[in-house]
This record gives structure tokens, sequence and C-alpha cells, in this order.
């Protein structure tokens, strides 16, 4: 949206429904990658240190760290999508309404003129 000043020279833009930077979004999706990657690599080694204690919980953080870099892969490349929260940045012009032809009348009557 552009909004003129009384003087006419200076605009001021708003961009309120604008993404975040591409810097800022490549940066948030590589911290959820190494997050999961870390919480992985915590299960793996839970993994080994408790494969002769807990089988059960072992067999459930193998499960987890083998599922997690799939997970991990899909949260990193999810991104640069629209918000459906966030306001159209479009907006549309106003519609005119359309002018109808003149209403024609009829067959052409004749009317007697009156001279008098």
């Amino acid at each position: 949206m552009r909004k003129q000043s009384d003087n006419g020279a200076a605009q001021v833009f708003r961009i309120t429904g604008a993404r975040q930077g591409l810097a800022e979004d490549v940066r948030g999706r590589q911290r959820r990658y190494v997050i999961s990657m870390a919480i992985r690599t915590l299960a793996v080694i839970l993994t080994a240190v408790l494969w002769n204690v807990e089988r059960h919980v072992a067999i459930v953080t193998l499960v987890l760290g083998a599922f997690l870099p799939y997970v991990a892969v899909v949260i990193a490349n999810a991104g640069r999508e629209n918000a459906p929260g966030l306001p159209s940045t479009f907006v549309p012009a106003p519609s005119r309404p359309m002018i109808s032809p003149a209403p024609t009348a009829g067959p052409a009557e004749s009317v007697p003129e009156d001279r008098s």
C-alpha cells in the first residue's frame, strides 16, 4: 500500500504481509536440522548403551534413530511457503459498475402532429 504525505513528495510503503528474509529462513531450517540430528545421535548412543540392560527401550531408541533422519530432512526442506494466516499482499481494484445501454423503444409509432 502506498501512502502520500500532505506535500506529495514522500512515499511510505507498508510491508506487513512480507515473508521473512531468505538468510533468516535458511538459518532457521539449518537449526531445526541440527537439533533433529543431535536427537538422533543421542538415540543411537542410547541404543548402544541400553542394548544389554533394557532391550525394549533400546529397540525404541533404535527405531527413533532410524526414523529421525527422514523427519529431519522433511522438516529442513519445508519452508518458504506462503503462510495461510498472513493477509494477502494483492489488493484487487474496486469493481466499477458497467454502464448499461440506453433502453430502446419498441417500433416507432407515428403520432399525428397538431398543426394549429
